[in-house]
């Protein structure tokens, strides 16, 4: 059917350039303001109906447009075929799956079956009554939800008896619900990554994207458009090969999804453990294992299967493999290139070539070692050292001048004054 249904006039008036004018299609199409397609779809319909030129003189519009449109028959629903909501909304969380793709199907299934706009009308009403963790359509292996509880878990330590509230990670995957989740003593930078990377391997791959709220360890500026991705945290995707894609501000639907999973874990996992007592991390992570795998095996109320289920055959096949190596923490920050071509770290002086004197150059900062980059480039690479106030210089990094001086050594300045070293060598002191 056409994309715009037009009125009997317009449609007579391409019935009269065809059969009465011999006009081809396309100039039909640009007489009448119309697309082609629409032109030979009406063109179909007559045909099909027996309609002539000219038209019989006792055919009013009301006639014609019963020939050309009519009532498709009143068939009861079983004949006509109810789509499996379930099954379409299975399907829909493959990839590349669409819900135009899946009526097709349904009609080639069902050729008296209904409408497009019929099918997607119920099929929302249908998906309007599942639960908001659930109601989103997200692909498979696509989206990894991130963000912390919102409670905090004592741990007690056994020789002061202090209390430190211990931060909930929280992991939720997007088609499958599939939920991880840990306890860490912060959500600072370090937490955060190695919070990703123990996630990861819990998945035993890695989706497409990561979905972090805008916490500051993940995104170093909120901006309603385009945050801006912390460059530790940019630098782990890099390893893994995976996007990260921060909720916008102010759009509740982009945090359903890890709020939902937030709230699941604090109802079936922290509010669990409410009456326990805990010494050490390890303790408390361990609890919350043993009840993260009941939590994926339980059963859904409003589908059938569980989080693992969902998971196995969705998410899981479709995951990128974990990288050979695991990412080795590194975090970033500017530095100007002094005047002897060297930047500091933590009280140590690093060299970068000269010609980047007064320039500024990004630093990458690991346990064992320290690099800089320059415009994407990396210039220097050195072994990290704790001395505060000494020097790591790189040779190749001197100005000729400076390298050659370096050469003259108290011995040979001594040669030099007795007579032993040429004076015209090219080199003077």
């Amino acid at each position: 059917m056409p994309a715009k249904r037009l009125s009997m006039r317009k449609i007579k008036e391409v019935l009269r350039l065809k059969w009465g004018k011999g006009m081809s299609n396309r100039q039909i199409a640009t007489s009448c303001g119309i697309g082609r397609p629409t032109v030979a779809e009406y063109l179909r319909r007559a045909q099909e109906a027996g309609v002539s030129w000219p038209l019989p003189a006792d055919l009013d519009d009301t006639r014609l447009e019963r020939m050309l449109f009519p009532p498709p028959p009143d068939m009861p629903a079983q004949l006509r075929g109810i789509p499996d909501w379930l099954a379409i909304h299975k399907e829909l969380r493959h990839k590349h799956v669409t819900l135009f793709l899946l009526w097709q199907e349904y009609r080639t299934a069902h050729p008296d079956g209904y409408q497009y706009s019929w099918f997607c009308e119920h099929y929302r009403a249908w998906q309007g009554k599942l639960d908001m963790v659930m109601r989103q359509d997200h692909r498979a292996g696509e989206k990894l939800f991130v963000d912390y509880a919102g409670q905090t878990v004592p741990v007690i330590d056994r020789v002061s008896g202090e209390i430190h509230g211990a931060q909930i990670f929280v992991a939720v995957l997007g088609a499958s619900n599939y939920t991880y989740a840990e306890a860490t003593w912060t959500q600072g930078l370090p937490d955060w990554i190695g919070s990703h990377q123990r996630a990861l391997r819990f998945l035993g791959g890695v989706p497409e994207l990561v979905v972090p709220d805008n916490l500051r360890s993940g995104v170093s500026k909120a901006h309603r458009y385009e945050p801006d991705t912390n460059p530790t945290y940019q630098d782990m995707a890099s390893h893994y090969g995976i996007a990260v894609l921060p909720t916008r501000v102010r759009r509740p639907r982009d945090k359903a999804k890890v709020e939902g999973g937030v709230l699941v874990v604090e109802r079936w996992i922290l509010a669990a453990l409410r009456h326990r007592q805990f010494f050490s991390l390890r303790e408390l992570n361990a609890a919350i294992s043993e009840l993260l795998v009941k939590l994926n095996n339980r059963p859904f109320r409003k589908l059938p299967g569980c989080r693992r289920e969902h998971f196995e055959q969705l998410d899981r096949p479709v995951l990128q493999p974990l990288p050979a190596e695991p990412y080795v923490y590194a975090e970033w920050k500017k530095a100007r290139v002094h005047i002897d071509y060297h930047v500091a770290v933590d009280g140590h002086y690093y060299s970068v070539p000269h010609a980047l004197i007064k320039r500024e150059v990004d630093v990458r900062m690991t346990h064992n070692t320290i690099e800089c980059f320059h415009r994407g480039e990396r210039v220097a690479s050195h072994q990290r050292s704790n001395l505060k106030g000494r020097h790591t210089t790189v040779s190749a990094h001197m100005p000729e001048s400076h390298r050659q001086a370096g050469e003259w050594s108290p011995e040979r300045l001594l040669k030099w004054g007795t007579g032993d070293i040429p004076a015209n060598s090219r080199i003077t002191p």
